[in-house]
């Protein structure tokens, strides 16, 4: 699975962005998606995941009701759709997948993504 993200660039504090992940394969359907990102001298950190079937979306705590994952499976993309931005969502988010069928506490973490995409840059200015 290759995966390309996009959709990131510079926005004002308050506004929105939507990220998109496109993924290549036949088996996009199969797999549970990521998004995770990272601030400069900061680790990686999950920010949402959405299973392959789009039954169970989870979400950082720092993110939930702001941000909304979900995904086209027609379209082999999933999105992410980021309202209500604060500087400290500044990043580089990257979108990952698994075809494993991990639990939840392991979705959260890096380990739990096989594949990864190349990272959109998110700015968020006060």
């Amino acid at each position: 699975v290759q995966l390309q993200a996009s959709g990131g660039g510079l926005v004002q504090a308050g506004g929105s962005l939507r990220l998109s992940c496109a993924a290549s394969g036949r088996t996009f359907s199969s797999y549970t998606m990521g998004w995770f990102r990272q601030a400069p001298g900061k680790e990686r950190e999950f920010v949402a995941a959405i299973r392959w079937s789009g039954g169970g979306t989870y979400y950082a705590d720092s993110v939930k009701g702001r941000f909304t994952i979900s995904r086209d499976n027609t379209k082999n993309t999933v999105y992410l759709q980021m309202n209500s931005l604060k500087p400290e969502d500044t990043a580089v988010y990257y979108c990952a997948a698994t075809a494993k069928s991990w639990i939840t506490m392991v979705l959260r973490t890096l380990g739990g993504y096989d594949y990864w995409g190349q990272g959109t840059q998110v700015t968020v200015s006060s």
